[in-house]
């Protein structure tokens, strides 16, 4: 049937093509450039998410995304509203988060006149999004809003801008919206190459030590439950990155956990005795090999990714598989027979004894234990996000995940203060589950204002703050490589968290204690409130292991 497009304005063209697209939340911040699009979403059932600022638009956009697996949408105005983005759409970028981006620009009469706020946004963000369009013909605001959401949400995800002069934003429309996309030049490739496939199959079954690395790639392509079936067939054990927490439940005998420069010990070490190593849908980025010289050097490595770009990138490849992770591994299901790896498997057990994780010294109240509490508290009941510092590796050491999409974080990038805003489009995407953020006081106060956010939309967030009047990563960094000579990293100023909570309507809690732990987190678990507990530790506290640099990853440093 023919679409009605009389009177129809390009901004209404926007938000019938958001409708057609099922989205049910907007997450943004409005101004002058922006207007048209706002005046039109307010004549639809879309939900408009206020936040504080617009970079934290497009961490609540990508907290909503990584929860639902559905694609996150935010707006912002021109200028610095769009410029504010910039730190946001780099850290969807770099995480594969699918996420549209709507800005408001100028007139078209006034693009490259250096108007009053008008900068060029495309342009700036063209490094660090998939892709994104300057509209200048309001004929093309149908197709594009249709592309983009295409672009953003398949193949490798990731950001996509569309930038809307005004005067665009406001001209008649009469354009159709697409049924289809059909992008010439952008064709994904989601089945594996049959011969690829086989060889896997053969090498798979010519490994003695063979071992899995599964990434981000594996949850974005909700591929856990074909990796269950592959590892409890071929009995294989498995490790994950930073982004891969969650793929493969770490309460299975056949987890090791994280690997990497704060990899548990035990992953690390296997990683480097294994003979074959296949890599799900990671990047292989410095974080996880340590010297490049030194990475696996036993192992033929297979990489398996939907980005050919990403195969052969970092490390050398044996053999590579481009494709999506969910369509390969159940092509390659039927093609390998199950096996034991018995010897595999018991050296793995000698690993986990001879390399437990563990704390060693540390202040009154140890943050890894309360961690741990945590998680035997909430674990299958809670998604967790977390900002970046060692509260972000301890979340990863410690909490133990055993569900997909239950781990929320800034991993490529590393960008502080997206863990409150992310909890909240998570909350917002996941009524059914408790949401807690797990968060540093230096990481807190880059985003805290979004307690407001979080108190206006009524979500019931959990706010572990872990305060030790420092930036404790850094400080970290400046006693292994800097004399111990620490810069620049003391919070001398820091408000009293609790009573700031209080002011947003929240409850605010603290603990000083040990004893305190398992009650408190008791009583934030059982209330229906937004909560705030601010847990005060040492800043000598330590993460272990530790790979120093230039290292290989069995040379940890490890807690005395």
């Amino acid at each position: 049937m023919a679409q009605e497009t009389s009177g129809r304005t390009g901004a209404r063209a926007v938000v019938e093509a958001l409708l057609d697209e099922g989205v049910e939340l907007v997450f943004g911040y409005p101004g002058g450039a922006v207007l048209p699009l706002y005046h039109e979403l307010a004549r639809t059932p879309i939900r408009h998410i206020l936040v504080r600022q617009e970079q934290n638009a497009v961490h609540a956009a990508s907290g909503y995304a990584r929860t639902s697996g559905r694609t996150g949408v935010c707006f912002a105005t021109s200028g610095p509203g769009a410029t504010n983005l910039v730190t946001g759409i780099a850290t969807a970028f770099m995480d594969s988060v699918p996420v549209v981006i709507f800005t408001g620009q100028v007139p078209t009469r006034m693009v490259g006149s250096d108007a009053f706020q008008e900068t060029d946004i495309t342009g700036i963000t063209m490094p660090i999004t998939k892709h994104n369009y300057l509209v200048k013909d309001v004929e093309e605001l149908p197709r594009i809003v249709k592309e983009a959401f295409y672009i953003a949400g398949t193949g490798r995800p990731g950001p996509v801008l569309v930038d809307i002069p005004k005067d665009v934003a406001l001209a008649p429309c009469r354009a159709p919206l697409p049924e289809r996309v059909e992008l010439r030049g952008y064709k994904p490739t989601y089945h594996g190459h049959p011969g690829q496939l086989r060889s896997l199959a053969r090498i798979l079954g010519e490994a003695e030590r063979p071992l899995i690395f599964a990434g981000g790639g594996v949850q974005v392509s909700r591929a856990e439950d074909y990796l269950r079936q592959l590892v409890e067939k071929l009995q294989i054990p498995v490790v994950t990155s930073l982004t891969g927490l969650g793929s493969f439940p770490e309460d299975n005998p056949l987890s090791l956990g994280m690997v990497g420069l704060h990899g548990k010990p035990c992953a690390n070490h296997a990683l480097m005795e294994c003979d074959l190593l296949v890599g799900l849908g990671v990047r292989f980025d410095d974080r996880v090999t340590g010297a490049l010289d030194k990475f696996a050097p036993r192992a033929r490595i297979a990489h398996l990714d939907i980005d050919p770009a990403e195969i052969g990138k970092n490390v050398r490849v044996d053999l590579p598989l481009v494709g999506d992770i969910s369509c390969i591994l159940k092509e390659l299901l039927p093609l390998v027979e199950p096996a034991g790896h018995g010897p595999w498997l018991q050296r793995i057990k000698e690993l986990r004894n001879l390399y437990p994780l563990t704390y060693g010294r540390g202040g009154e109240v140890r943050p890894q234990w309360v961690i741990e509490r945590l998680g035997e508290m909430t674990r299958g009941q809670a998604i967790i996000t977390t900002d970046v510092g060692q509260h972000q590796m301890w979340a990863a050491l410690f909490y133990g995940f055993t569900e997909p999409r239950t781990f929320i974080s800034s991993c490529g990038l590393g960008t502080m203060g997206y863990g409150l805003p992310a909890a909240v489009g998570a909350a917002l995407a996941r009524p059914d589950k408790q949401v807690w953020l797990i968060t540093g006081d230096g990481s807190f106060q880059m985003s805290m204002a979004e307690l407001g956010t979080a108190r206006e939309q009524g979500v019931p967030l959990k706010i572990l703050l872990f305060n030790n009047q420092s930036l404790a990563m850094v400080r970290q960094l400046q006693h292994f490589y800097y004399e111990r000579q620490y810069t620049a990293i003391e919070f001398t100023g820091n408000p009293d968290f609790v009573r700031l909570a209080e002011c947003y309507g929240a409850e605010g809690l603290r603990i000083s204690k040990q004893e305190e732990v398992v009650p408190v987190l008791a009583r934030a678990m059982g209330n229906d409130r937004l909560t705030l507990i601010e847990c005060l530790i040492s800043p000598e506290e330590m993460v272990y292991p530790m790979v120093p640099e230039g290292a290989a990853l069995d040379e940890m440093i490890l807690p005395e």
